[in-house]
């Protein structure tokens, strides 16, 4: 989608006209990753980031904290303990 906005000269002589399209859209992601509308694999898929560490670095680049919590530690815990099993 293509979407044309208004942005005052007073704001974007502050940026690179050549990455402002770009800085605007990790903008919006970093926004939306933040207010849990999407999720980090998404990140990487919208900004074409190649691997969940370069997401993991951008989030950390814009001050974005990883959405991980006990529950998700619990669920990495038992699939390591399964991957164990499985190479014994």
């Amino acid at each position: 989608m293509q979407i044309t906005i208004d942005l005052p000269d007073e704001l974007v002589r502050h940026f690179n006209c050549d990455r402002l399209s770009r800085d605007i859209l990790e903008a919006l992601v970093v926004q939306a990753y933040q207010a849990e509308k999407i999720t980090s694999a998404e990140v990487g898929r919208i900004l074409d980031l190649n691997s969940r560490w370069a997401v993991d670095v951008f989030l950390k680049q814009h001050n974005a904290d990883l959405h991980y919590d006990e529950s998700d530690l619990e669920s990495d815990r038992k699939t390591l303990h399964q991957l164990r099993k499985t190479l014994i």
